[in-house]
């Protein structure tokens, strides 16, 4: 069964849903996260590179000791966009956008959301009314290092434990997966765009998020963290009046579309 087979079996329907908390419940997450840490999983490396056409140039020509090894490579030097007004991606990935309201929530797929579900704040949400939601959805092609959209301080990467939902769209479509999902939140001090939140999100079977700093000043375009294990998505949420997209990807997320993206590629500016 393909991916997209399987997300339809589990949320396409009441009883798909219903099975896979069950899952949950017994420990699913962590058999397939335990196997994909085991060298026994070594096989699926060469498989994923084919399914997905993986470009293996980019990388150092390492031997993998098992699949989360290979997950988690390095590129041999991903560039950015250094010009200090220019909003980057974070990551690889598919990117949308969403207004966040004056009640200081947004609306993704069927779900509506408050800043403070992400955040765990409610004071700090009311800083976001009116402001902007760009989400990145890793997808298994993508390169899952995420890397600081502008020089600033970093401070405390606060941690929810939460539960595994896939991020793919039918999910979101039928489960609030960025309020209940694993996900680690950082407030981001900036030189151009001002007080940004960045959320990792986790996904189906993500063994960890990790960010590599807190509470220290951080570069532009500086390798932030990682996803580890399987698709997942980061949310960025900027406050009102402090960014605008490129015109050329306006016109496509304003009518609720995705745009593929890459990590350090100039998707936007400050204002």
């Amino acid at each position: 069964m393909n991916d997209s087979k399987a997300m339809k079996l589990f949320y396409g329907s009441a009883l798909g849903r219903g099975f896979l908390n069950i899952l949950m419940k017994i420990g699913l997450p962590k058999a397939i996260a335990a196997f994909l840490c085991s060298p026994l999983s070594k096989p699926m490396v060469g498989k994923y590179i084919r399914k997905y056409d993986i470009d293996m140039d980019e990388y150092p020509n390492e031997k993998y000791r098992n699949f989360s090894d290979f997950f988690v490579r390095r590129k041999c030097d991903p560039a950015f966009d250094g010009e200090p007004t220019h909003l980057i991606s974070p990551c690889d990935s598919m990117l949308s956008f969403y207004p966040i309201d004056e009640g200081s929530c947004f609306g993704i797929k069927n779900s509506s959301y408050r800043v403070c579900d992400l955040v765990g704040d409610e004071a700090l949400g009311r800083e976001y009314l009116g402001g902007s939601c760009l989400v990145f959805r890793l997808r298994p092609n993508d390169y899952h290092r995420y890397c600081f959209i502008d020089s600033g301080f970093v401070g405390e990467n606060r941690f929810f434990e939460g539960k595994l939902h896939s991020v793919q769209p039918i999910a979101c479509r039928k489960v609030p997966v960025y309020r209940l999902n694993r996900r680690l939140c950082t407030v981001l001090e900036t030189e151009n765009f001002g007080k940004v939140i960045q959320t990792a999100v986790g996904a189906m079977a993500v063994g960890g998020i990790v960010n590599l700093f807190e509470n220290c000043h951080v570069s532009k375009g500086g390798e932030m963290g990682r996803f580890e294990l399987c698709g997942s998505t980061i949310v960025l949420l900027f406050q009102k009046g402090k960014i605008s997209l490129l015109p050329e990807h306006e016109r496509i997320l304003q009518n609720g579309g995705e745009l593929p993206v890459r990590y350090g590629e100039h998707i936007g500016n400050s204002i």
